[in-house]
């Protein structure tokens, strides 16, 4: 849909709701669309959007409802009070945990919501803008968020940002978080990834989907990813001395897989420093200009560094790249994870997947892994290794060192499969 298009009609319709001291305006976006795809085939998944935007209709009455893009529907409203935002996210959350029929089977759709609220004068644009952050944040995040545009320091100007990017570098504004993957078998923390975090001075905390973007477009993407790679070395010789040895996996946007002088640049910091270091690398990415991407990552690994394939199965998974690449590591998308015990079809392409790569001679990880049903049967299927808030959120490096030290996760890890002793015989027997 055409961007001017959507933000026009957005506005129009803004416009023509009730006049109020507050007017709201909530992205509702279909989590698992990929998923739903997946199962019922392209055409039905895309009209899966008008039963959803049904149901936010019979939630919220009194709002315009609009199907905004296949996997995203548009709510506007106005009123009195802001409060009126939290109850109607509140209202869409519960009318969202009953199950859709859809043509005789039961789906779980899982919306994710991005809203943001604004005084009744305030510039529509501003507001569609605020919403669509929003958006991204809470897909980074897995919840809900809502921007108030209004007095707001948040409502951030992009060109602004990116200019305070720049020099974010420069002055160590950005930190690092590190989430754990534990390998199953061997019951520990084998690997960390990094995830890049940016504290502003005036703006607060600023989220990876925020700034990525921005540093991609601004090619502040090298400088930005150096320093990860600078500060993931030096963090990795704190780890050492704390008596951890683990390699650390970095995320590497796609242009850069065809710049010479960042491969250099990276190749040079990992040889000088000796460090284990992982780079995990999306399929889209390889997609872009596979002969240098192909060619770049061998060089990569020619010296020491794991590559790992990241986001397996969200976009276009194809095995023509897939078995060129010289990657160790396959990591499953958390979207067919969240629904691994409830789904019938998400088993069987997560095990194939698993299959698929062991052939390959790679390790799989499993993300997004919450409960322990998900990973007492991602162990039954032979998955490698796991990662997600039932282990450990992303954490900053004291609090991964005392994470480690402690070693409750061993526990978690080594009485797993206690509750799946049953489903781990049939399983094994398909």
């Amino acid at each position: 849909m055409d961007a001017d298009l959507s933000i026009k009609r957005t506005r129009d319709a803004i416009c023509q709701a009730s006049q109020g001291s507050w007017r709201f305006l909530v992205l509702a976006e279909v989590a698992n669309f990929a998923v739903l795809r997946r199962h019922l085939g392209r055409s039905r998944a895309d009209t899966v959007i008008v039963d959803v935007a049904a149901r936010i209709a019979d939630t919220l009455p009194d709002a315009r409802v609009m199907v905004a893009g296949r996997d995203t529907a548009e709510i506007v409203f106005e009123s009195e009070a802001r409060l009126a935002l939290d109850v109607a996210i509140a209202a869409l959350e519960i009318a969202f945990e009953d199950p859709f029929d859809i043509d005789g089977e039961s789906y779980v759709i899982h919306i994710q919501l991005g809203a943001a609220a604004a005084s009744a004068h305030r510039d529509e644009v501003l507001l569609i803008e605020e919403a669509e952050h929003a958006l991204r944040e809470a897909r980074a995040e897995r919840i809900t968020i809502a921007r108030d545009v209004t007095g707001n320091p948040a409502a951030m100007d992009r060109a602004e940002l990116s200019l305070d990017l720049t020099r974010a570098i420069e002055k160590e504004e950005l930190f690092l978080q590190y989430q754990p993957k534990v390998h199953l078998r061997r019951q520990e923390v084998t690997s960390v990834e990094a995830l890049v975090r940016w504290n502003h001075p005036t703006r607060g905390l600023v989220l990876p989907n925020d700034f990525i973007p921005l540093a991609e477009e601004s090619r502040d993407i090298v400088a930005l990813t150096l320093w990860t790679i600078r500060r993931s070395i030096a963090d990795q010789k704190a780890l050492a001395a704390s008596g951890h040895d683990l390699r650390i996996f970095i995320n590497i946007a796609g242009a850069l897989l065809a710049d010479k002088r960042f491969v250099r640049r990276a190749c040079e910091l990992v040889q000088a420093s000796g460090a284990q270091l992982g780079f995990e690398i999306t399929e889209t990415s390889v997609i872009r200009d596979p002969e240098s991407a192909i060619a770049n990552l061998k060089i990569f690994a020619d010296i020491g560094i794991v590559i790992a394939i990241d986001d397996y199965g969200a976009g276009l998974s194809s095995l023509a790249y897939l078995k060129q690449l010289p990657a160790r590591e396959l990591k499953i998308d958390k979207l067919f994870v969240t629904q691994l015990t409830s789904s019938n079809r998400d088993p069987l392409i997560v095990r194939s997947t698993i299959d698929l790569a062991h052939a390959l001679e790679m390790e799989v990880v499993a993300e997004g892994v919450e409960t322990q049903a998900a990973m007492a049967l991602l162990s039954v299927m032979g998955c490698d290794m796991i990662q997600g808030f039932l282990i450990s959120r992303p954490i900053n490096l004291d609090a991964l060192i005392h994470f480690l030290d402690d070693g409750k996760y061993q526990a978690l890890a080594a009485d797993m499969r206690a509750p799946f002793n049953r489903l781990a015989t049939v399983w094994k027997r398909a």
